[in-house]
């Protein structure tokens, strides 16, 4: 269902914190694979700057998975949905110079919207202006996963274009089912 206010990305900063910051102390989490709230909070609360800065990968910087590996941070970027107000995250990762990514990353796009702004159709809108910037990056297409059972990412992922690949045992949730799909990335000239 369309929204009336003005949807758009924004680049994390610091106008936009307060609101994230509300989201934040609701419990909402932009990971969907752990709760990091409380990480989060914590590291506004200590340096806004340095969480800011954060969001956006450094050459060489690593991070560690759920199951303790220490792997490089892939580039890409964060953009938060904004309606007026914090309404959720996106985010873009890439190996450059390839449409190929690492085992331990699951795909190219992930998304959380808050819970008292979804079925407004965020999500999709916020995925189509993501295959933007994916093309800006090199991409023809980009893989995009959500769990099996989750029939509403599933529709955003499709109805943005998305056709499934495969289905793959998750990773990092045992026991779960990934639906792994592939989205074409807009022409420019279109």
């Amino acid at each position: 269902m369309p929204d009336a206010m003005p949807f758009s990305l924004v680049v994390p900063a610091h106008e936009h914190l307060p609101s994230y910051v509300a989201a934040l102390e609701t419990g909402w989490s932009p990971n969907t694979l752990r709760d990091v709230s409380g990480d989060q909070l914590d590291a506004i609360r200590t340096d806004a700057d340095a969480f800011l800065r954060s969001l956006v990968p450094q050459p060489g910087e690593t991070i560690a998975l759920p199951d303790g590996r220490v792997v490089e941070r892939l580039p890409g970027c964060v953009r938060w949905m904004w309606d007026g107000a914090f309404a959720g995250s996106i985010n873009f990762r890439h190996v450059p110079g390839t449409e190929a990514l690492p085992e331990h990353v699951l795909g190219h796009i992930g998304y959380a919207v808050v819970p008292w702004k979804r079925r407004r159709g965020y999500a999709g809108r916020a995925l189509r202006l993501m295959l933007d910037v994916a093309r800006e990056a090199g991409m023809m297409r980009v893989e995009i996963c959500c769990d099996s059972d989750n029939t509403i990412s599933r529709r955003v992922i499709e109805r943005s274009g998305g056709v499934l690949l495969r289905r793959m045992p998750n990773p990092h949730r045992e026991g779960r089912t990934e639906l792994v799909f592939r989205l074409p990335c807009p022409d420019a000239s279109t």
